[in-house]
C-alpha cells in the first residue's frame, strides 16, 4: 500500500514539473491572441472615448466633453428607453417559452430528440441572414393589410421580438432541459408520494432546482436583447423615421447598439460621442447583467 501512495506521489510530481515549466509555452499564443484581439482594442476604445478623432492616429483628448454630448443626444436615451422596453418583453417571452417546451420534452413524449433539434436549428442561422428572411415573411402577411414592417413602428418592435424569440428560444430550451434532467428522481418520487398536485410539484420542486438554468438563461437572453444588432439593422434599420415632443427627429425602431453604429458613421466628427456611447453601453449592460445574476443565485437551492 505504500509503495502504491510513493508511486502515485512519484508520478505526480514527473506530471506537475513539466506543467509548470512548458505550461506557458502552451498557454502563450493562447494569450497572446486575447491581449491582441481583446484587451488591448478595449482599453484603446476606452481611451478613444476621450478624444475627438477621425481615424485613430489624430485623436485628440478632449477629456469628458464626448460623454456630455453623449448624455444630451435624445435619440440616444430614446434607443436605451426602447432597448429597455424589447429586453424586458424578451427576457419574459423566451424564457418562459423555452422552459415549457423543455418541460415538454423531458416527459418522454415520442419523437423528443428530433424535436430538440427542429427547435435548436434557428439558433444557427446568422442574425443578418435572418433578419432578411424574416423582413420578406413579415411584408408578405403584412401586404395584405396594406402596410409593411417599416411603416409603423409597433410592427417592427414585434417583429424583432418574433424574430429574438424564434432564434433564442432553442438554445435556452437546451440549457432548461440539462437543468431538468438533473432534477433528483427521489424528490420528483416523494413529492408524488405525498399527493402533491401538478403545479405544486412544478412551484416547490422543478422550478427552485432549476434556478441554475434560469440563472444562466435570463443572463444570456438579458445580454443578447441588449446587445442586438445584427437583426435591428437587417430587419427594421431603425425605420420608421418619426419626431419627439421636441421635434427631434429619430428612428422609432432603433436599438442601442444601432444607434452607437448610425453615429458613428453619420459623421466622423461624432465618432468620439460614439466611442463614448459604446462605453457607457458597456457599463449599462454590464451593470444589469450583475444585478440580474446576483437576484436570480439568491434563490438558488443547494441540492
Amino acid at each position: 500500500m505504500k509503495k502504491s501512495h510513493s508511486e502515485g506521489g512519484l508520478t505526480s510530481n514527473l506530471l506537475k514539473k513539466p506543467i509548470k515549466r512548458w505550461g506557458l509555452l502552451f498557454l502563450g499564443p493562447t494569450l497572446a491572441c486575447f491581449l491582441i484581439g481583446f484587451v488591448w482594442p478595449f482599453i484603446q476604445g476606452i481611451w478613444l472615448s476621450f478624444c475627438k478623432f477621425r481615424l485613430t492616429s489624430d485623436a485628440k483628448f478632449v477629456g469628458l466633453a464626448n460623454y456630455f454630448e453623449a448624455f444630451k443626444d435624445i435619440t440616444f436615451l430614446y434607443s436605451f428607453g426602447y432597448t429597455a422596453l424589447f429586453a424586458v418583453v424578451s427576457v419574459v417571452l423566451i424564457n418562459l417559452f423555452a422552459f415549457l417546451i423543455a418541460l415538454a420534452l423531458t416527459k418522454g413524449i415520442k419523437g423528443s430528440n428530433v424535436f430538440r433539434t427542429v427547435f435548436f436549428m434557428p439558433n444557427l442561422i446568422g442574425g443578418i441572414v435572418l433578419g432578411y428572411i424574416w423582413s420578406m415573411i413579415f411584408d408578405g402577411v403584412l401586404s395584405r393589410f396594406a402596410t409593411n414592417i417599416l411603416m409603423e413602428a409597433k410592427y417592427g418592435f414585434w417583429g424583432l421580438v418574433i424574430v429574438m424569440c424564434w432564434q433564442q428560444i432553442g438554445y435556452m430550451m437546451i440549457i432548461y432541459i440539462a437543468g431538468l434532467q438533473a432534477i433528483p428522481e427521489d424528490m420528483m418520487e416523494a413529492a408524488s408520494i405525498d399527493g402533491a398536485s401538478s403545479l405544486q410539484t412544478l412551484f416547490k420542486i422543478t422550478i427552485p432546482n432549476v434556478m441554475p438554468s434560469i440563472t444562466i438563461c435570463m443572463f444570456l437572453t438579458l445580454s443578447n436583447s441588449f446587445k442586438l444588432f445584427d437583426q435591428n439593422l437587417a430587419l427594421t434599420g431603425g425605420q420608421p423615421f418619426g419626431f419627439l415632443a421636441d421635434g427631434t427627429s429619430i428612428h422609432k425602431t432603433e436599438m442601442l447598439a444601432l444607434n452607437i453604429y448610425n453615429t458613428f458613421y453619420v459623421s466622423s466628427n461624432l465618432r468620439g460621442v460614439a466611442q463614448a456611447k459604446a462605453v457607457i453601453f458597456f457599463i449599462l449592460v454590464a451593470a444589469i447583467s450583475l444585478i440580474q445574476l446576483r437576484a436570480t443565485r439568491s434563490r438558488e437551492v443547494q441540492q
